[in-house]
């Protein structure tokens, strides 16, 4: 069956994973092809994460037909290849809304259905909550699997060996699965390996083994003869040395998208003891060419015509302020030598691609690895370099610790460029970047800000690679307003704002994006208009200005209200003893959900027209 085929007639009838298990084992290869191809008309129609959702097809089908879910628990890593999980759980009609507001999430959550069982959206956390769950079934005396699904890619941080570590020092009853979608760890398999993989997921291999191993635990020297004869000779044809020294029974690899090679695996594991890890192989965009060809294209992607594919080359519009960062980014490292730029593991998404094409030897990408990357900049910067951290403000919140004991307190010139700040639309609660402001301006030493349009940013990414400090410089996703940046490296005054227009009796202290609809307000009500700039170091002259000559003034900020740049005006006002009264715009104190970012704003009353509303409103009490 072809993969584009919109024909369903086996799918048609799953509507939970019961149904799925009532099916024969001969039928699940069309059911495959059929929720391949449901995936990919499902995306194209409504823009979302592709590739890896075709690739872990036949593994989605194996785990529910093999595993009695919910009453089993699946807990997936990242999230973003999970489509295929929610169409087999009840959610297929759901797909035609998928990441939009109202709509199913992109990602696994707890409140959408009782087969997602663990919220996620960042990466590497699936083993340390299934072995959580895993525990707490053994304390509870409840017989239940639980497996965790991780990618290649999650299986570069930290957290994910830290629960290794610690899953293989107990005896809870977990099943890791590696999806390796890239073949980093090992060669293709063939009938060796899946023969192997049976082998040694087996009762009767495991049985001999402890048989053995009591008959030999009387003579301690054949024991360890033993053990070690069995390393080396699994050491030889599989690559599991490594988990196994960390306390797992290592499985694999076998071929992903081979059923007949999973569900008898799956099958032996479920019925084993203790920490067990099986290694699939898997390709991303398996059964679309084009995405198999391309799986970066088509990792996340628009809408698009599934017979013609995306447009690879650069599309026509506006600048986004990715693409200016990456531009300043090429034009500073001609400038000086010293800079270095670090990804955990966003080159295309973090705009470092044409970085690391023209300076090769001084960009790093340490993987999805984000406390390193920070500790490691700081590492950098105590030798004389210059580090540029490209990061996204959501992955940042991962390394908090890093940025405060390894930078701040030691004042290193590290310089963050912060994309997603703000909302970002479609990736939901997961992925804003709602609290940026705040964590960043309460720590000692910072510099942060926020640019009004693109131009400005250009500016102020000069601005916070010259200062000798830590310094932030946060940008929201896509366009700004239009404007075109300047080729130079200028920089602006430290801790300075500008009035952007004068008016009357209310003033608008606005921070970064929200500038522009502060503006469009401020028309409306002939309201003065600041662009404060910097979120730390605050202008508090500009601020006393402000103060003394208008009877309100209004922060707004695209950041939560507690402790956001609005919450710094208030301090300024305090510490200066003035007294006019203040009314704070931002987010509020909820997640918000995914769907369109402009929409969202407005429901949140900050575009133009909440923004005039909620000053008449404070003009009226």
């Amino acid at each position: 069956m072809s993969p584009l085929t919109s024909e369903t007639p086996l799918l048609d009838t799953i509507n939970a994973p019961a149904d799925l298990r009532a099916l024969e084992r001969e039928q699940l290869p069309q059911v495959a092809d059929e929720l391949r191809a449901c995936l990919l008309d499902s995306v194209a129609k409504t823009g979302g994460h592709l590739s890896s959702n075709l690739g872990t097809v036949e593994l989605t089908i194996a785990l529910h037909y093999v595993f009695n879910t919910p009453e089993d628990r699946l807990v997936w890593d990242v999230g973003h290849q999970t489509y295929g999980h929610k169409i087999l759980t009840g959610r297929r009609a759901g797909m035609a809304r998928l990441r939009m507001q109202d709509g199913i999430s992109g990602f696994p959550r707890r409140s959408e259905s009782e087969y997602d069982t663990f919220g996620v959206g960042h990466s590497s956390t699936s083993i340390s909550a299934a072995l959580g769950m895993a525990v707490a079934a053994q304390a509870k005396g409840e017989d239940r699997a639980v497996v965790a699904i991780i990618g290649d890619g999650a299986m570069s941080a930290g957290q994910a060996f830290e629960a290794l570590n610690n899953a293989g020092a107990m005896d809870a009853n977990l099943l890791v699965i590696l999806n390796d979608n890239d073949m980093s760890i090992s060669q293709p398999v063939g009938a060796l390996n899946k023969y192997l993989a049976r082998l040694l997921s087996g009762r009767t291999y495991n049985a001999a083994r402890r048989a053995s191993e009591k008959v030999l635990s009387g003579m301690p020297s054949m024991l360890e003869f033993a053990n070690k004869v069995e390393e080396h000779v699994k050491g030889m044809i599989t690559p599991g040395t490594m988990f196994e020294e960390l306390g797992f029974n290592y499985i694999g690899p076998i071929d992903g998208h081979d059923l007949n090679a999973l569900i008898p695996t799956l099958q032996n594991l479920k019925k084993l003891k203790g920490p067990q890890f099986l290694h699939v192989i898997t390709r991303k965009g398996q059964g679309y060419k084009l995405a198999e060809n391309d799986p970066i294209l088509y990792h996340g992607v628009g809408k698009f015509d599934t017979q013609n594919g995306i447009a690879s080359g650069k599309a026509a519009g506006k600048l986004t302020y990715t693409q200016v960062f990456s531009d300043w980014l090429c034009d500073m490292a001609a400038a000086d030598k010293r800079l270095v730029g670090i990804t955990p593991a966003m080159r295309e998404g973090s705009g470092l691609v044409r970085f690391a094409a023209e300076y090769p030897e001084r960009y790093f990408d340490v993987g999805i690895a984000e406390q390193h990357a920070l500790t490691f900049a700081g590492g950098l910067a105590c030798e004389g370099i210059k580090p540029v951290v490209a990061i996204y403000s959501t992955f940042l919140q991962r390394a908090y610790d890093q940025l405060i004991h390894d930078i701040a307190l030691q004042n290193l010139p590290v310089m963050l460029a912060i994309d997603r700040g703000g909302l970002v639309g479609a990736d939901g609660g997961t992925h804003n970047g709602a609290f940026d402001l705040s964590f960043l301006t309460c720590l000692p030493n910072m510099v942060v800000m926020a640019p009004a349009d693109e131009a400005e940013c250009r500016l102020m990414l000069t601005t916070a690679y010259h200062v000798d400090g830590p310094t932030a410089v946060r940008y929201p996703r896509g366009s700004g307003i239009g404007t075109v940046p300047a080729t130079t490296l200028e920089s602006l005054p430290i801790g300075k704002g500008e009035i952007k227009r004068h008016g009357r009796k209310v003033a608008i202290l606005a921070f970064g994006s929200l500038v522009a609809p502060a503006l469009q307000a401020a028309e409306a009500l002939d309201a003065t208009v600041a662009n404060m700039r910097f979120i730390k170091p605050i202008d508090h002259a500009l601020i006393r200005e402000l103060a003394s000559s208008h009877d309100l003034l209004i922060s707004v900020e695209e950041n939560t209200l507690i402790g956001g740049a609005g919450a710094e005006v208030a301090r300024s006002l305090e510490e200066q003893s003035l007294n006019v009264r203040l009314v704070r715009l931002g987010l509020p104190d909820v997640f918000i959900d995914h769907g369109d970012a402009p929409s969202l704003l407005a429901e949140h009353g900050l575009d133009a027209h909440g923004i005039e509303a909620s000053i008449r409103k404070a003009l009226s009490v």
